[in-house]
């Protein structure tokens, strides 16, 4: 088995985390996909082609693909995981004891797939046979008693490889918030992961995947705006220094806007020293430096010294130790660029240096990053892309061979 791991983004791709879109899709409807964060109605059906042609890529280039369903039913065999799974899924306020009660008895008694499917399609109102009383006559009966996770499709977000410690996420949305606490079990019961170390976590200040950039060994840069607050990276910094998985944090202050929700979505590495960016943003993004000052003696006294800002790009190479981090603009004018950007052109995935999956709508920075030396693996998108993400955000890479 190879051993899991990440010191880089563009280490060659051995094994990645996928979540193929499923009934919790069918969930979306025009009332509910603004709280459940998706942009449209996408085409379930459609959707899970072109998933299925995305993991069929990666394969292609060797990559073992592990799926986050698999993984959660083998984990949900485990009856200590079944409890811990049902007790997180129906400790919302929002339930009463009645129906908690009633709830808790069917859960107990479904199969692990059966279970499986319905922490992740989620359970409405009009679905259960009992635990009726106040709170189900008085809630509608399109209302979910457990809410549908159909972000699960972004892997990225809710774990994060950094080194060989797994950072398990703390998201900021009220919609996804659940998604690694099942994470957080897959890692912690499933028997591959055994002995596994994890850092940060659920309960700790919000820090998501999407903003995590493994920008060079030991070098990480962590997005902050929409999703990512600052005292999340504090919190991450002093953790990956403590572990000694770093010697530099990066801060870069985002927009916090629905179009650049994560850092991932304005840039992605491309080979150890080219980054595709979003052009609109190249030249205001800056960087804090992030390292120790003084190691302490434990993690909470650990004191970390903050850098002036200092445009992002010079920050990025001056803590990786290269001369220059080569940027690659998305589109050739300000228009096209800012249409690729929201089609997630920023969003690619290298499978090795200069290998990048992307999504095939996106000519222009497709183009750009062929011109660059870039292999681009063309994937379809049209429906997958209705959350806002593209094949970076739609992946968790858990083993990346170390560079050189």
């Amino acid at each position: 088995m190879t051993p899991h791991g990440a010191d880089s983004e563009v280490g060659r791709l051995q094994t990645v985390l996928l979540h193929r879109p499923g009934d919790e899709l069918k969930r979306l409807t025009p009332r509910n996909n603004d709280k459940l964060l998706f942009d449209g109605i996408p085409w379930v059906a459609r959707a899970q082609d072109e998933h299925d042609a995305f993991a069929d890529a990666l394969r292609a280039r060797d990559v073992e693909v592990l799926y986050l369903t698999d993984l959660l039913t083998e984990t949900l065999e485990q009856e200590s995981s079944r409890h811990h799974a049902i007790t997180t899924a129906l400790s919302g306020l929002h339930l009463g004891d009645t129906l908690r009660s009633y709830l808790a008895r069917a859960l107990s008694d479904a199969s692990p797939a059966e279970l499986t499917s319905y922490l992740i399609a989620g359970i409405r109102n009009d679905e259960v046979r009992g635990g009726h009383g106040l709170v189900t006559a008085l809630l509608d009966e399109h209302d979910f008693l457990v809410d549908p996770l159909p972000n699960l499709l972004f892997t990225r977000d809710s774990s994060v490889w950094v080194r060989d410690r797994v950072a398990i996420t703390s998201l900021a949305m009220p919609a996804r918030r659940r998604e690694t606490q099942l994470t957080e079990l897959i890692y912690t019961q499933h028997p591959r992961f055994a002995g596994t170390r994890t850092i940060h976590g659920w309960h700790h200040e919000h820090v998501e995947g999407g903003d995590v950039m493994l920008l060079a060994p030991g070098v990480i840069a962590v997005g902050v705006g929409e999703r990512t607050t600052p005292a999340g990276v504090e919190r991450l910094a002093r953790q990956v220094f403590h572990a000694d998985l770093a010697t530099t944090v990066l801060a870069v202050p985002i927009a916090q806007e629905r179009a650049t929700m994560h850092l991932d979505t304005v840039a992605t590495m491309v080979d150890v020293d080219k980054i595709v960016m979003y052009p609109n943003v190249a030249d205001s993004l800056q960087a804090y430096a992030v390292t120790v000052d003084d190691p302490g003696t434990d993690e909470a006294s650990l004191a970390l010294d903050v850098a002036d800002a200092e445009p992002f790009l010079v920050a990025a190479a001056k803590a990786m130790g290269i001369d220059t981090l080569e940027q690659i603009d998305t589109g050739l004018d300000p228009v096209t660029a800012e249409r690729e950007q929201w089609d997630d052109g920023n969003n690619t995935l290298a499978i090795a240096p200069r290998v990048a999956v992307a999504y095939e709508r996106n000519d222009g920075t497709n183009d750009r990053l062929e011109a660059a030396g870039i292999e681009v693996v063309r994937i379809a998108g049209s429906e997958l892309g209705s959350g806002r993400g593209g094949p970076r955000c739609m992946s968790c890479p858990v083993s990346r061979a170390p560079l050189p």
